[in-house]
């Protein structure tokens, strides 16, 4: 979507500065977060993964630039029990105010080994989401394609600095879960996936470095013939 959010990244934030060493969490509540979300990622009901970015790209922006990731993932969660009517906002605040005033309160806890081994086996599964379709592919390996310059107002995988850019088909990957559809609950709608490869001339032009290109995933409806390469 066109928000604060892309999945392409965007400039002006400075330079990427990796951290050596980085641990898997900073902090112990990050840890018992993730396993917050994986236990509840059935309530109050079902949500995919495409409607969890959704919601994660439409926090205001604020709150999207300056909070951690983990952070940004209570807020949504807090939201999404909140518009669901588990809890309410004073609930809440007022559990924040018992543990603030008594940091020594202890959390409640309860042990069920039997859910944390489902909980391993869903995650070493994966969540496969390639779908079986009728639709024959629009392209093949070897085809010169024009990614389509959309702006659409919800989630979309088509980053911005690809979009209206030409490229050629590297790979088909069959059928895939359509996010944009997916992620606004009008179901799943499978479309064919592709490797491009576009070169970083004409993604960045000259400020590119030579021979070099970038290879992205992208699905059949965001692509379109290059009828200028094909007449060439």
């Amino acid at each position: 979507m066109n928000s604060i959010h892309d999945i392409g990244g965007m400039d002006g934030f400075g330079p990427v500065r990796p951290e050596k060493n980085e641990p898997v969490f900073h902090e112990p509540w990050e840890g018992r977060l993730l396993a917050m979300l994986l236990l509840s990622a059935g309530e109050p009901k079902p949500l995919p993964i495409d409607a969890g970015r959704y919601r994660l790209e439409s926090l205001p922006p604020s709150q999207y630039i300056t909070l951690p990731y983990y952070q940004r993932h209570l807020a949504v969660r807090v939201a999404r029990l909140i518009e669901a009517g588990t809890l309410t906002r004073e609930e809440i605040d007022a559990k924040i105010r018992e543990f603030a005033s008594n940091p020594e309160l202890v959390t409640p806890r309860r042990e069920d080994p039997a859910l944390a081994a489902a909980i391993a086996a869903r995650l070493r599964a994966g969540n496969p989401v390639n779908r079986p379709t009728s639709q024959q592919a629009r392209f093949a390996v070897g085809d010169h394609v024009l990614t389509r310059n959309l702006n659409p107002h919800g989630h979309t995988r088509l980053p911005r600095y690809a979009r209206g850019k030409r490229g050629v088909i590297v790979k088909h990957h069959g059928a895939h879960v359509f996010p944009d559809t997916n992620a606004h609950g009008l179901g799943e709608n499978p479309q064919h996936l592709y490797t491009v490869r576009i070169s970083a001339h004409e993604l960045w032009d000259d400020a590119a470095e030579p021979n070099q290109c970038v290879l992205i995933d992208l699905w059949e409806s965001y692509l379109a013939p290059d009828r200028a390469a094909v007449k060439g």
